[in-house]
């Protein structure tokens, strides 16, 4: 059974506006973003941290770059008074940020992490976090990830990419569970 405490921090990753351009390649589902505004709302309902995540490129031409309508927020995703948000210019949260501090100053005891994508950011993110052991969990159904073709030009299914990267994760770098086992949790 999933434990979670008001140390638990809630990491939602990357809900931008430029993953909906039509420059993106197609997105798996949009559920995910319900499902993610379930969490924070719940998170916020019982007064537990929550560290925003913005993916802020330095590339050029980036849709993601400070001041490009595609690096806002999704509606319902920004900060409210007294939640930080982290910028990050690679994939992993934690690379080239004070995340890690944060997480120490605040007596973290876990992080659910979720957002876009599985496969790059979220994963990524989780990765490097329990590298540095932290306790990750993520919250399968409101992540996300792009169809994206393989070496021989065969277009992958969102759906495929998602699952596969929640196996791996679940296999050894992180608890994997449904928006619904999270909010139990949080009520136990």
């Amino acid at each position: 059974m999933l434990a979670l405490s008001p140390r638990t921090v809630l990491l939602p990753i990357d809900f931008q506006e430029g993953f909906f351009s039509p420059r993106m390649p197609p997105l798996g589902g949009r559920a995910f973003e319900q499902q993610g505004l379930a969490l924070i709302a719940a998170w916020r309902a019982k007064g537990w941290p929550i560290i925003h995540v913005r993916h802020d490129s330095a590339e050029p031409g980036s849709c993601f770059r400070p001041g490009d309508p595609g690096n806002a927020l999704r509606p319902g995703f920004s900060p409210t008074e007294g939640e930080p948000l982290l910028t990050k210019s690679v994939n992993s949260a934690f690379l080239n940020t004070d995340l890690d501090l944060r997480l120490k100053r605040i007596g973290a005891d876990g992080v659910v992490a979720f957002g876009i994508s599985t496969d790059m950011c979220v994963s990524t993110t989780v990765r490097t976090g329990n590298n540095l052991g932290w306790r990750m969990i993520v919250a399968a159904d409101a992540c996300a990830a792009f169809e994206q073709k393989d070496l021989d030009g065969t277009v992958l299914p969102a759906a495929e990419i998602h699952r596969f990267h929640l196996a791996t994760l679940r296999n050894e770098f992180a608890t994997v569970a449904s928006t619904a086992e999270i909010l139990r949790a949080i009520q136990g």
